[in-house]
């Protein structure tokens, strides 16, 4: 008798794959970043404000926080399949890896749209 174990999907190459672009999306994102803080006249608070009221960096950040979170889901995800046995507690983290990172998701949100 063949003894099958809960894994999980294998999703293989489309998760190499989101994880390559997500991580391009953020290396991406940090260079706008620095191009933008080196091309502040002066690093004080009225320039930062302004630099994060244009609609670019609010975008581009929402961008990033979004790649953010399916990489941090992608590499937890896998890292709890090939190390958690225990079926019922790999589901258990896995809500709690997925409520985190949409809480996460929803404060950077409201960060860059609050008021």
């Amino acid at each position: 008798m063949v003894n099958r174990e809960v894994v999980g999907a294998h999703y293989g190459l489309r998760d190499w794959l989101l994880q390559r672009i997500t991580a391009v999306i953020m290396v991406f994102y940090t260079l706008i970043l620095l191009s933008a803080l080196y091309a502040m006249p002066t690093f004080d608070y009225m320039n930062w404000k302004a630099l994060w009221q244009s609609s670019v960096m609010r975008y581009s950040s929402f961008l990033f926080v979004l790649a953010l979170a399916f990489h941090a889901w992608i590499g937890v995800r896998n890292i709890f399949m090939d190390y958690i046995k225990v079926a019922s507690l790999r589901l258990v983290l896995y809500v709690v890896v997925i409520l985190a990172l949409c809480s996460y998701f929803a404060w950077a949100v409201q960060i860059l749209w609050g008021r």
